[in-house]
């Protein structure tokens, strides 16, 4: 590692996934966002998505809406078709990701733009501060080959899909309001990793193939280790591995949360409601 450490941070408890389902009928693991994690401040939500069953994920995530939060759409396998209120519409392919701000409101729609095959990813929430909460709505979609990997010793490789590295590598993903790392990292067989991470955000590590070691903890795939204080992290693979690792810098501010919107009052929050059964959004 490029950048001196004073703390590799510990694992302080694994999260086992909860498995369970959303949209319509989506088959999914919840991470964040369920009784073992309610959330993790700025990270509302984690869920994974992974089956190669049509019936578990065909219905999709019809038109519903969003304020208050970003949403963090990363395919790994498979085509995802969206489009929303304001008239945007696409398809993100395996590798690519959307980071959506829907700041003060948007109708939007994720589905899947395949019959069979396997469907793979993650969805991740993001807290938006007050002040900014009500800002216009924005979108940021990029393709696999806009994200910058990193080779590194014993055949490591880290895809940035947002943030920068310790190695100086920048992720697609800018003007960030709340400052995020995002990394996809593959790590083979006896191989080690090791990454700065700023001391003040919170982090978690979630592996989904493989097992992985954190500071002497065991963690397996479809779990999430919620990392402790230090300025770095190092994993070791005991087998091959591939995992996110996520870090943001915590808000410290009120949670009024209801479904899909995610304000600091529970006037706000009515207030939300309101606005969308009136179609302000």
């Amino acid at each position: 590692m490029d950048q001196p450490v004073n703390t590799f941070r510990p694992v302080i408890r694994v999260i086992p996934g909860r498995v369970t389902s959303d949209g319509d009928g989506v088959q999914l693991t919840r991470l964040i966002g369920g009784p073992g994690l309610p959330q993790l401040d700025p990270f509302l939500l984690l869920d994974a998505i992974r089956s190669d069953e049509p019936d578990a994920y065909i219905g999709g995530f019809p038109p519903h809406p969003h304020r208050g939060f970003e949403t963090v759409m990363y395919l790994l396998a498979g085509r995802v078709r969206h489009r929303d209120s304001a008239g945007h519409a696409g398809v993100i392919e395996a590798g690519g990701v959307q980071w959506m701000t829907a700041g003060r409101g948007v109708v939007h729609s994720e589905m899947p733009e395949q019959e069979e095959g396997l469907l793979a990813g993650f969805q991740l929430w993001v807290n938006l501060p007050a002040a900014e909460k009500m800002r216009p709505p924005r979108y940021q979609e990029f393709a696999r080959e806009a994200l910058p990997v990193e080779r590194r010793e014993g055949g490591v490789e880290v895809r940035v899909v947002a943030g920068k590295t310790s190695r100086g590598s920048v992720g697609p993903v800018t003007e960030l309001i709340v400052p995020v790392t995002y990394l996809d990292v593959t790590m083979p067989a006896g191989s080690r990793f090791e990454e700065a991470l700023p001391a003040g955000f919170n982090a978690f590590l979630q592996p989904f193939e493989g097992r992985l070691e954190v500071a002497g903890e065991a963690v397996e795939a479809g779990s999430l280790a919620l990392l402790g204080a230090g300025d770095a992290v190092a994993v070791e693979a005991p087998q091959a591995s591939r995992l996110l690792l996520v870090a943001g810098r915590p808000l410290g501010e009120p949670i009024a949360r209801g479904g899909p919107f995610v304000m600091n009052t529970e006037a706000e929050l009515r207030q939300a409601y309101a606005d969308f059964q009136a179609g302000r959004f």
